[in-house]
């Protein structure tokens, strides 16, 4: 079956009128749209349309609030928070970008807890923004179990992804955005829809052997990426997106879903940090010449970059959107 071709601005309006006409006022289905199309353009199609019929699905069930409104607070001089009022993470992202930079410019360090939310979504597209601004961050967040922890053969932890990102000057930032388990679960049930085989140790069937099937590995679970050492900072993610900020670890996440295909409630975490109140004298250009020794090595490449390749492709090509998927984000409308 062919591919349906769709320019970034058509994709978008596409997404809005489908999120509007379920159940989203224009403010939450503007910013969730703002994240899948972003996804879609550097082609991180897990994250991208893929999507959008679990937003609906969530919107339908009554799960999530389309016409949520966030609210920003300020707990200590460089700790905030943001209620999502159980709406969608990138309206929740967006309240919260400007405060925490502008905590971390003043203070060198601020993090901000987001708080009853529903993350279905990329990292990188919150730490961009903080780049752009001169600051490094990190942002963390969890799901629903579907990583076996080290050592055991059923689900217990969420993908739990990690970002990071440095900011450069007149050039794209150098950021890295990766789940804790050898794949993101997105990845695989798109490899399932399309009939693929998955590399070999990325996952286990129901009854805990490996298998490169990616219907088995969705009946049974992932594996962390670098087995216990993975698995370790899938527990450190859980820690912080759980009990740190008051929010719901993977397995509790699950146990209050109504499993309706749409993000489960819970919580992200983000740290920025100002590189100039950290008493050097120029951080960015050290930076500089450690991406250049890096890349003076034949092979290598800056985390990211071909993120920002697909990014220009896009912008005059378009994206592909598979006719099986677009058939169905048009039944929503």
């Amino acid at each position: 079956m062919s591919d349906v071709n769709l320019s970034l601005t058509e994709a978008h309006e596409l997404a809005v009128r489908v999120l509007t006409q379920n159940g989203c006022d224009n403010q939450n289905a503007v910013a969730v749209s703002d994240t899948m199309i972003a996804a879609e353009r550097d082609l991180c199609h897990s994250h991208g349309l893929f999507r959008l019929p679990g937003y609906v699905a969530s919107l339908r069930s009554g799960k999530v609030n389309g016409n949520a409104k966030p609210k920003v607070e300020k707990l200590a001089p460089s700790v905030l928070r943001t209620d999502g009022n159980n709406g969608y993470a990138p309206l929740a992202l967006k309240a919260a970008r400007d405060p925490l930079a502008e905590c971390a410019m003043e203070t060198g360090i601020a993090a901000m807890s987001l708080i009853n939310i529903h993350h279905f979504s990329a990292l990188w597209v919150e730490i961009e923004s903080l780049t752009e601004k001169g600051l490094c961050a990190m942002a963390f967040t969890a799901y629903t179990p579907s990583v076996a922890p080290a050592g055991g053969t059923r689900p217990f932890y969420g993908t739990n992804p990690m970002a990071f990102g440095w900011p450069r000057t007149n050039k794209p930032p150098m950021i890295f955005d990766q789940a804790t388990a050898t794949q993101a679960r997105g990845e695989v049930m798109i490899a399932a829809r399309d009939g693929h085989v998955l590399p070999a140790g990325v996952g286990i069937d129901a009854k805990g052997n490996p298998s490169t099937n990616p219907n088995e590995v969705l009946e049974g679970c992932l594996l962390p990426f670098g087995g216990y050492k993975g698995a370790s900072i899938a527990l450190m993610i859980e820690l912080l997106v759980g009990p740190l900020i008051g929010e719901r670890c993977s397995y509790e996440a699950e146990s209050a879903d109504n499993h309706d295909g749409g993000p489960p409630r819970g919580g992200e975490i983000l740290i920025a940090m100002n590189p100039q109140r950290f008493g050097t004298q120029d951080p960015y250009a050290h930076a500089e010449r450690l991406f250049t020794a890096l890349l003076e090595m034949d092979g290598t490449r800056l985390p990211g970059d071909r993120r920002v390749q697909n990014r220009a492709k896009s912008a005059q090509n378009g994206i592909f959107v598979p006719q099986s998927l677009h058939d169905k984000i048009q039944s929503f409308l």
